[in-house]
């Protein structure tokens, strides 16, 4: 399934209305991002934070050159849903090890 942003309409503070590929839509509050330093100190302009832009190719959102958010973050952020598995850091892959066989 599809989940590439194709609009985005800022909606003041640090939230930005994002409506995706697949229809789906909903407001996700950037907020959190002012904590974690790095690319995201940007956001504590917020003139820098509303010129933001979508970037057709990736079907990400995009500050300038330096700052994007992946389109299944901004999906599961706005739609309540959770992140695909394969960006899931917890996953457990210990089931898949054989057991080393001892002496």
């Amino acid at each position: 399934m599809l989940r590439d942003v194709i609009s985005a309409n800022y909606k003041g503070g640090y939230k930005i209305e994002v409506t995706f590929e697949d229809g789906a839509s909903g407001i996700v509050d950037f907020s959190k991002y002012l904590s974690e330093g790095g690319v995201f100190e940007k956001f504590k302009s917020i003139e820098f934070f509303k010129n933001f832009r979508i970037n057709e190719d990736l079907g990400v959102l995009t500050w300038g050159d330096e700052v994007d958010i992946a389109p299944e973050t901004l999906y599961s952020e706005a739609t309540n849903s959770p992140l695909p598995d394969w960006m899931n850091p917890q996953q457990d892959f210990s089931a898949n090890i054989s057991p080393q066989p001892t002496s």
